[in-house]
């Protein structure tokens, strides 16, 4: 009996720790993850604003758009190898050819709201054509909605009409950038709101009880009906010998009657019955 009792200690204690293990090398990989992402100035602030996108991490995000008969599909991933290709943190991939970054993930910035997040990649492949031969860049708007973990990437624009700074813009909605919404509940209203739920529970309680159990019928139903009955004539004779005005030495105003017979006049009794 106490090999079986250690034995199941044991195995308890395994899957504990090998839960513990798994649990911490999730949180890690997606730290890790956060970490690939090399920041243009190595600002606090600006990798505040990117942990706050740890829950996107270790998932692609694709795209579709048309330009005329032209057909592409951009593919986002949050600081990892989008669409496979080593280092790129956007790509554009289009039918029978070379996939395009437009950014990667080691160029990137990271600025932040209250409820939203832009997320810069720079240094992507250069135009053929456009903006003078530069580099592709890639920025993110990352929106709050509560009611969604993780939207749908959407492409908004392409800025490539100018002859520098062009960019890529996409959408993507999620609950991760939400602000946290701090209770507007005082203590003393959580302990009222707690009182009002236990004094219902035992009012409906104590009523079904006396009504179903004991078969009260009438006042009797209330539960504890002979203590509150109790409690408010005690109360009452306190609030009157707090709260009178005269002196409690004082003469009372009037007298009881008594309760024994008066004794009358017997010569007095039959007077109205002789004859004038």
């Amino acid at each position: 009996m106490k090999m079986l009792i250690n034995r199941r200690g044991g195995s308890y204690l395994v899957w504990t720790l090998a839960v513990q293990l798994v649990l911490y090398g999730i949180g890690a990989y997606a730290t890790d993850n956060i970490k690939n992402c090399k920041l243009f100035s190595k600002s606090e602030t600006e990798q505040k604003v990117l942990s706050r996108l740890e829950p996107l991490t270790n998932r692609n995000f694709s795209a579709q758009d048309a330009d005329g008969e032209d057909h592409y599909t951009y593919v986002f991933q949050l600081c990892g190898d989008a669409g496979g290709v080593p280092g790129a943190g956007v790509v554009q991939v289009k039918k029978d050819q070379t996939p395009k970054i437009i950014g990667r993930y080691n160029s990137t910035q990271a600025i932040g709201g209250s409820d939203w997040v832009m997320l810069i990649y720079r240094n992507g492949d250069k135009y053929n054509q456009h903006c003078s031969g530069e580099m592709r860049n890639a920025f993110i708007m990352i929106s709050c909605d509560r009611n969604t973990e993780v939207g749908e990437l959407r492409v908004a624009m392409e800025d490539n009409e100018k002859e520098h700074d062009c960019f890529y813009l996409f959408e993507l909605d999620s609950s991760s950038v939400c602000p946290v919404i701090e209770s507007q509940l005082s203590a003393g209203s959580i302990i009222l709101i707690i009182a009002m739920c236990l004094l219902a529970v035992y009012l409906i309680g104590g009523f079904l009880y006396q009504r179903l159990i004991v078969g009260a019928k009438g006042m009797e139903q209330f539960p504890n009906h002979a203590f509150w009955v109790e409690v408010g004539n005690l109360v009452a004779d306190g609030c009157d010998f707090v709260c009178r005005s005269r002196s409690r030495d004082e003469a009372p105003a009037y007298r009881g009657v008594t309760a024994e017979p008066l004794e009358e006049d017997q010569d007095e009794r039959d007077d109205h019955l002789l004859p004038m």
